[in-house]
């Protein structure tokens, strides 16, 4: 295997792993706080559709993806107001979340189907770029490649080092104890939740923007599912989150790798290396939680009103 194809393997491996990244960031987040919101598939692909409308439209692609954003927040109040303010069932709500976010999308992208726009360019950065085999995967990707990794290094400080990450795992840990010290629990969990929806919008607009630059019903592809295994995969922590999105975006071109070897393994079958993956994975953590436990935060998907 030559230098340079390990190269290409390295860039598309970070690429594809990028909006997994993005979501299992959000999700691990929302998480964190207490809050479980299986609408993740919805949000990507309503920011997906926001986002190519919003550059189409405006010939613009940072509106673009101002516009995957706010979306992906938009559909995430809608969440958090059900399944925290009304106290709903959190998996029955974040079900019809993304229901609702699949319906929605392909109602609003209906008239671009098929359409396709300029996406965001690969920027090198001089220098960076030319280190051998790891320049071209880390200083030659486009700029929401560049902002996954910005908002990664802010997750991972937030949680470990900060007053604020201390309060978001106080109120996933208990909430009744953090109220009572003082601290605003469905605030905060709001704020988590919201974060959550815009980081699976702008997960969204890197699909429409940048990693297929046109719009498709179903461009998710089931990456919103992937996300929420990878964040229990990982433990809810923002370093092995990062491992992980880029393992899963390696099984997800692994099928491309072995075409391009001339193995005589059905299309079909390869593309579903990163959904069974994904089965494996989920496997491996129930025999973990059933020998050494999850780690997941202890107030997970369990509902909390200051007035009860």
């Amino acid at each position: 295997m030559d230098i340079n194809l390990i190269e290409n393997i390295l860039f598309a491996t970070v690429r594809t792993g990028t909006p997994l990244l993005l979501v299992a960031l959000g999700a691990m987040m929302s998480e964190r706080s207490g809050v479980l919101n299986l609408g993740q598939e919805g949000m990507i692909l309503v920011g997906a559709a926001c986002a190519f409308m919003a550059a189409y439209g405006a010939g613009s692609l940072g509106l673009g993806i101002l516009a995957g954003a706010a979306a992906g927040m938009a559909v995430s109040l809608i969440f958090a107001f059900i399944a925290l303010s009304l106290m709903s069932n959190q998996v029955a709500t974040g079900l019809a979340l993304t229901i609702f976010g699949t319906g929605l999308s392909a109602f609003l992208g209906a008239g671009y189907v098929g359409q396709s726009i300029t996406g965001l360019a690969p920027v090198a950065i001089p220098l960076l770029s030319g280190i051998p085999l790891l320049g071209k995967a880390f200083f030659a990707q486009d700029a929401l490649v560049y902002l996954s990794f910005v908002l990664f290094a802010l997750v991972w400080g937030v949680m470990r080092y900060t007053r604020l990450g201390l309060v978001i795992r106080a109120v996933g840990e208990n909430p009744e104890v953090a109220h009572a010290l003082g601290y605003k629990v469905l605030r905060v969990r709001y704020l988590a939740v919201m974060f959550g929806g815009a980081m699976a919008g702008l997960a969204g607009a890197y699909l429409s923007l940048a990693y297929t630059p046109m719009w498709s019903e179903g461009i998710a592809a089931g990456r919103g599912w992937i996300a929420l295994a990878l964040v229990v995969f990982a433990s809810w922590r923002s370093e092995r989150i990062l491992l992980g999105a880029w393992l899963f975006g390696f099984a997800s071109i692994l099928h491309l790798l072995l075409q391009g070897y001339g193995y005589e393994i059905s299309p079909n079958l390869l593309a579903m290396l990163p959904y069974i993956v994904t089965i494996l994975v989920l496997v491996l953590m129930m025999y973990r939680q059933k020998n050494q436990g999850l780690f997941a935060p202890r107030s997970l998907g369990h509902p909390f009103h200051p007035s009860k």
